[in-house]
């Protein structure tokens, strides 16, 4: 199969900073619509899209927030003050490119201390976000006039190919909405009552998939989500959690959950059965929405989580190699096709 480039450029570069999905959930509910018997937004924002096929409830959850940043003040010189959205190392915010979403969405540069005035003490530490502003070039009348506080601020980068590699920002977790839209479009049955739901405020407290967890009470529930490919210059080889090109990845555990072992060797097993390359995951910090469809919702799931290898997280040049992606669609999709044998 080949990857639709364009779909997937228009999912990542589209805003949607937690708590503020709405243009990225329009996005992706064109695409869903067509492929679900149901679909609705709960009151928390989720796109809850459900094909129906049995009596087992399975949910899937692929979070469609980025991380961002928010409007917390405008300076008497016209700088932006912000507040982030999820977790950045400021290094990587300083001389990026952002849109500030007001009343209508302006460019804007992260702009910082310059190296020319910065002491010898100073250029030996990281920056904080707190010394880091948002230039507009407009002045703080006109910008006040245009930008409320509390507007969201997300980073501006495009998708670009870079040999067998697609970089873009938000690929955390954009790779994954691309992934279960396509696996929906690919799987031919389904025997089970399915609910696809994109979620929203991953990158704040997994708190979108925790009220959809909630109320659907599923009975299996599978996150899809990024990993850390530490597989660069410098890393042991068991330093590498995951490596591009090495074929999609089954969570094994995180630093928020340990999966369901019967559920783990079962989307393994597929794998196997179907020549699917994929490695085991461990990664042994951070979490995903995995936690929030389990015992963080209370609803004692079985659990695992399909995971694409990414290179450089949390940046704007996130890194995923497309043979990866495809693997992780095949598995999807045929996960949908054969849960209902799992547990059986």
């Amino acid at each position: 199969m080949s990857l639709n480039i364009d779909l997937l450029a228009k999912i990542c570069e589209t805003p949607g900073a937690p708590g503020f999905e709405d243009p990225i959930r329009d996005v992706i509910r064109k695409e869903v619509e067509p492929l679900a018997d149901e679909i609705r937004v709960d009151g928390m924002g989720n796109l809850i899209a459900r094909r129906k096929g049995g009596s087992r409830k399975v949910m899937a959850a692929a979070h469609m927030d980025e991380i961002s940043l928010i409007v917390t003040a405008i300076d008497k010189s016209g700088f932006i003050r912000f507040h982030t959205l999820g977790g950045f190392d400021a290094k990587s915010l300083l001389n990026q490119r952002v849109l500030v979403h007001g009343k209508e969405s302006l460019p804007g540069i992260i702009g910082g201390k310059a190296p020319h005035t910065q002491s010898a003490e100073e250029k030996k530490k990281s920056p904080k976000t707190t010394e880091l502003f948002i230039d507009t070039g407009l002045s703080e009348e006109k910008l006040k006039e245009i930008v409320p506080v509390g507007s969201p601020v997300t980073r501006y980068q495009q998708l670009h190919q870079v040999g067998d590699l697609i970089s873009c920002k938000s690929l955390d977790n954009r790779i994954s909405v691309y992934m279960l839209i396509e696996a929906l479009r690919k799987a031919k049955s389904c025997e089970v009552d399915f609910y696809a739901v994109f979620t929203v405020q991953e990158e704040v407290g997994l708190r979108g998939a925790r009220v959809a967890a909630n109320a659907i009470n599923p009975e299996i529930g599978i996150a899809l989500d990024v990993t850390l490919a530490n597989d660069l210059p410098g890393s042991d080889s068991h330093q590498k959690i995951t490596e591009l090109g090495g074929g999609t990845a089954v969570k094994v555990m995180d630093g928020s959950v340990i999966c369901t072992p019967g559920l783990v060797e079962f989307a393994a097993g597929l794998a196997e059965e179907n020549d699917i390359p994929y490695q085991r995951e461990i990664l042994t910090a951070g979490g995903t929405d995995t936690a929030a469809l389990q015992y963080l919702s209370g609803t004692e799931a079985k659990v695992t989580c399909i995971s694409t290898p990414t290179r450089y997280l949390h940046t704007t040049v996130e890194t995923v190699h497309k043979d990866d992606v495809k693997h992780g669609i095949d598995l999807m999709a045929l996960i949908i096709e054969q849960i209902h044998r799992y547990g059986s």
